[in-house]
């Protein structure tokens, strides 16, 4: 194993939503609005059978303070991986 793959927390579950991120991508091009992909993710995510919540509010210390505001990313993949999709204009 070399150190590139020591890094990765859960390689096989990153692996698997950039899969279904490439195959949304793939299927819709550039151009879209960033809720346009959100939508199709999760449908692929589905129908991959990935557990995943939408905007789900997570805490976020630094160091010993808990920052005031909940932080919402796009998507939380298995309470593992947060996801943040930005939209690509071609």
């Amino acid at each position: 194993m070399n150190d590139t793959n020591e890094k990765w927390l859960y390689k096989d579950l990153t692996q698997e939503v950039i899969g279904a991120a490439m195959e949304v991508h793939r299927e819709l091009g550039a151009g879209f609005l960033e809720y346009v992909y959100e939508e199709a993710l999760c449908y692929e995510l589905n129908l991959r059978e990935i557990y995943f919540e939408l905007q789900k509010e997570l805490d976020i210390y630094y160091k010993d303070l808990l920052i005031p505001r909940k932080y919402k990313p796009d998507l939380t993949v298995e309470n593992k991986v947060v996801v943040e999709l930005k939209q690509h204009w071609a």
